[in-house]
């Protein structure tokens, strides 16, 4: 039976299935929910633990971090993991995580920066690291989604690496094609983002949408999916569909309402075969277990969700 996870910066991870719900690591800190290649799902514990939830619900801790941890993704037999407040890539090995050199002689490197905003006369923002990663679907490619910083792209397993995108597009989620290798969208404050060339190169697109912040973006058969918002604090956001060889504007999901309840941030449009979860920053999880025909509100009011993911 299919079910929906979705984890919380401060109260765990909530279980959405067959109607039902229930909490898994309460009062902790869980992010970066992404599938391991098989039926289970990686997680980020507390910062600094690399955890695995098999399909029947039992969690297993594959590595511990001195420094903290903020997304992981599986490619092949490899497991490889985004820092937090680092723009550092690792991979996991025999029960370790080993930083991945190369990263460090990605050209450009030196001009990469932190987020920042203006919020009651204070300057705040994210810290300068890894936000998301994606793989292809036949191994070959591994993107890096460096906040702020552009996606490096690695065609050798993490050993070296190359700019793609322009630093200042702002990234905020990569994601890549199931079954096509070439094809990969990312979420950047200038728009939606495509590259037919597998992440070698990137081309910004915003038509059809009320905000150009985009936030978060899956894959859905043959269309994509993007979230946008006027900024990440907006009140109202919204998720956009297309198809993904259309040259068409990019049109509001319907089912959905016409307003998100806040932003739909990274990590947090999530698919599997036809079923779809978006949850927003108010913690409001919407399903639909048609391929986004028919919608239904799961759950509102939860704490903020950090990611969701289908199983």
């Amino acid at each position: 039976m299919t079910c929906v996870l979705l984890s919380t910066w401060t109260n765990g991870l909530f279980v959405f299935q067959g109607g039902s719900v229930r909490e898994e690591w309460p009062g902790r800190s869980v992010r970066g929910l992404s599938h391991d290649g098989g039926d289970g799902v990686l997680a980020i514990v507390d910062g600094t633990l690399l955890c695995r939830r098999a399909a029947d619900g039992t969690w297993r801790t594959l590595a511990r971090s001195e420094v903290e941890l903020a997304c992981a993704i599986a490619l092949g037999e490899e497991i490889y993991v985004g820092l937090s407040h680092t723009p550092d890539v690792m991979r996991l090995a025999q029960g370790r995580l080993e930083r991945l050199a190369g990263f460090d002689a990605v050209a450009g490197r030196d001009k990469w920066y932190a987020g920042a905003a203006l919020i009651d006369g204070r300057l705040l923002g994210p810290p300068l690291g890894i936000r998301s990663l994606a793989a292809s679907c036949d191994g070959t490619t591994l993107l890096a989604n460096v906040h702020v910083g552009g996606i490096p792209r690695s065609t050798d397993g993490g050993s070296t690496w190359h700019p793609t995108i322009d630093i200042d597009s702002d990234v905020h989620q990569v994601c890549t094609h199931p079954r096509r290798p070439e094809l990969a969208i990312a979420a950047t404050a200038m728009g939606l983002a495509v590259s037919r060339d597998g992440g070698a190169s990137w081309a910004i697109e915003r038509e059809g949408l009320h905000a150009c912040y985009c936030s978060a973006v899956a894959f859905i058969g043959d269309d994509l999916l993007v979230a946008a918002s006027t900024d990440h604090f907006a009140r109202q956001g919204a998720v956009y569909r297309r198809s993904i060889d259309a040259h068409t504007p990019l049109v509001p999901v319907a089912g959905l309402p016409q307003w998100l309840n806040g932003i739909a941030d990274t990590g947090n449009v999530a698919v599997r075969a036809a079923t779809l979860a978006v949850a927003d920053k108010y913690g409001t999880l919407y399903q639909s277990e048609d391929a986004g025909q028919h919608w239904s509100q799961v759950a509102q009011g939860l704490p903020t969700p950090s990611s969701v993911a289908v199983c």
